[in-house]
């Protein structure tokens, strides 16, 4: 999973939800009722620090290893620090955890009755990170996704109380789109961790080597390849939208704003003529916007 936004301050707290900004969907945004604003964002601390770990994005200094009682000396090492945060994070559930982040969750999960599983989920995701940089398989990809990304959906559900099981299956399929879309845009940055999250069968059929994911510019094999998990992504969302019109309110304005986002997204890869490898491909605020208007009229 790639990291987006600003370096962390030497307030891990403060430093990991400032975050929330710079993202490429909106986290809490200021329509929501205040009690459902505080709890996604004490979901979002955690979301967003367990792939801080992950990708090794944490504070230099060890501020958050320390709080999770990890010596100096195992301070860079992912897998460790990851256990550590497993352990703080069961203290949600059944004591007090130490890191700041997690404190602030606690809270939540009690108002809320939320479940161990989706945040193992992503932790388990980071682990695996850990181990696996290549995927074989589509279907490898999508069983990635649903620890990587649909565990965050799943979450905003149970957090505004409309979780069904027709919800969560649209909603993951929304989840695994975004998951897919920030892979396309990231191939370049994800290289640079040796990940490549393009399944190795695809790039086999579109004749596509990983030297040619290392070039400034993307040759017509790759456009090709990028083209075609383009389109996946993009029926996944609309396999995804009508969880847009199941609910009402500022949810579903909420909701609308994630599909859309997905979709401005797969439209601005489209526009870069699929060459993502200079750089991340990404909507203006005008088209964004207008595919909020488009998916909440139900013709997305």
């Amino acid at each position: 999973m790639t990291a987006i936004g600003p370096t962390r301050t030497d307030d891990p707290e403060r430093g990991t939800l400032d975050k929330a900004a710079d993202e490429n969907f909106p986290v809490a945004p200021f329509f929501l009722p205040r009690a459902w604003r505080t709890d996604l964002m004490a979901v979002y601390g955690f979301a967003r620090l367990v792939d801080d770990i992950g990708d090794g994005d944490l504070a230099p200094g060890g501020a958050d290893a320390r709080l999770l009682g990890v010596a100096p000396e195992e301070a860079d090492d992912r897998p460790a620090v990851l256990d550590a945060f497993e352990t703080d994070l069961r203290r949600v559930f059944d004591g007090t955890p130490h890191h700041p982040l997690l404190r602030r969750l606690q809270p939540t999960v009690r108002r809320r009755s939320l479940t161990p599983e989706p945040f193992l989920g992503l932790i388990a995701a980071n682990r695996q990170d850990q181990l696996v940089k290549r995927y074989e398989t589509y279907d490898d990809l999508l069983a990635y996704c649903e620890l990587s990304a649909n565990p965050v959906g799943r979450l905003v559900l149970a957090v505004t109380g409309t979780a069904t099981p027709e919800r969560i299956r649209r909603s993951d399929a929304v989840c695994t789109a975004l998951q897919i879309v920030e892979h396309l845009q990231d191939v370049a940055e994800d290289l640079g961790r040796d990940r490549i999250y393009l399944p190795a069968q695809d790039m086999k059929r579109f004749h596509v080597q990983e030297s040619d994911l290392a070039a400034p510019t993307a040759g017509a094999s790759v456009r090709a390849l990028i083209a075609y998990e383009a389109e996946r992504a993009r029926v996944l969302l609309n396999e995804g939208t009508p969880l847009v019109g199941s609910v009402h309110g500022r949810l579903k304005l909420l909701l609308a704003g994630f599909v859309a986002g997905g979709k401005a997204a797969v439209r601005a890869i489209v526009a870069a003529e699929y060459d993502v490898l200079p750089g991340p491909p990404k909507p203006g605020r005008i088209q964004l916007l207008r595919e909020v208007g488009t998916t909440l009229r139900g013709e997305g």
